[in-house]
C-alpha cells in the first residue's frame, strides 16, 4: 500500500466526521457563550472550511444551524443566570463573570447605545469583538426582561453564525487543502479579534 492511500485510509469518512463533529461543535460553542475563553468565532470558521470541502449537500447548513442554536441558548441562559444574580443579595459567580469583561468604558459606551437604539445594538454586539458582554451587561443593569433579550438575542446569533461562517467558506475556496483553509480562517478571526484594541491603542499613542 503506497503511503498516499495510508493516509487516505487514516482519514475518518465523512459520515464520521458529521457524527462527531457537529455535536463538538455545539458543545464548544455553547460553553464558549456561557464562559468567554473559547474562540467560537474560530470554531464556526473551522467547521465551515471542513463542511467546505465534504461533499455531502447540506453540510453547510448544519454548521449554520448548530453554532447559532448553541450560541443562542449559551447567551439565553447566560442572561438569566446574570438576571438571577441581579436579584441575589449576594450576587452570583456568573454575573461577577460577566462584569469582570465588561470595562467600564466599554460598559458606559454600551449603555448609551442601548438607550438610544435599542434592540438593535444587541443585534449588533455579536459582530463587535468584545461586544457581547458589555451589551449584555447593560441589557441586565436596565433590566430587560429575558424575553426581550431574546426577540433581539436571535437575530444576532445568526448573523453571527452568517458572518464566521463565511469567513471559513472563504478559506475553504482559496485553498485546496482543508487543514490550509482552517489556519487561513483561524488567523483571520484573530486579526478581527485583535484589530479594533490595536488600532485604539495606536490612536491614543499617536
Amino acid at each position: 500500500m503506497s503511503l498516499l492511500a495510508a493516509a487516505s485510509s487514516s482519514v475518518p469518512p465523512e459520515s464520521t466526521q458529521q457524527a462527531l463533529g457537529y455535536p463538538s461543535l455545539f458543545l464548544l460553542v455553547l460553553i464558549g457563550a456561557l464562559v468567554p475563553v473559547v474562540p467560537t468565532g474560530a470554531l464556526v470558521s473551522s467547521a465551515a472550511v471542513v463542511a467546505f470541502h465534504q461533499t455531502a449537500p447540506f453540510a453547510l447548513a448544519l454548521v449554520f444551524v448548530t453554532a447559532s442554536v448553541a450560541a443562542f441558548l449559551g447567551d439565553v441562559a447566560l442572561y438569566w443566570l446574570g438576571r438571577r444574580g441581579l436579584k441575589s443579595k449576594n450576587g452570583s459567580r456568573w454575573l461577577e463573570a460577566i462584569r469582570a469583561r465588561a470595562p467600564e468604558d466599554r460598559l458606559e459606551q454600551a449603555q448609551a447605545k442601548l438607550a438610544e437604539h435599542g434592540v438593535a445594538v444587541l443585534v449588533l454586539s455579536r459582530l463587535v469583538p468584545a461586544g457581547r458582554l458589555p451589551v449584555m451587561l447593560a441589557c441586565l443593569l436596565a433590566q430587560w426582561p429575558l424575553r426581550r433579550f431574546v426577540r433581539g438575542n436571535l437575530p444576532a446569533c445568526l448573523a453571527w453564525a452568517v458572518t464566521y461562517q463565511l469567513i471559513g467558506i472563504l478559506g475553504g475556496s482559496l485553498f485546496p487543502e482543508p487543514w490550509e483553509g482552517v489556519v487561513a480562517a483561524i488567523v483571520l478571526t484573530l486579526v478581527i479579534s485583535v484589530a479594533p484594541s490595536v488600532w485604539k491603542r495606536v490612536r491614543a499613542a499617536s
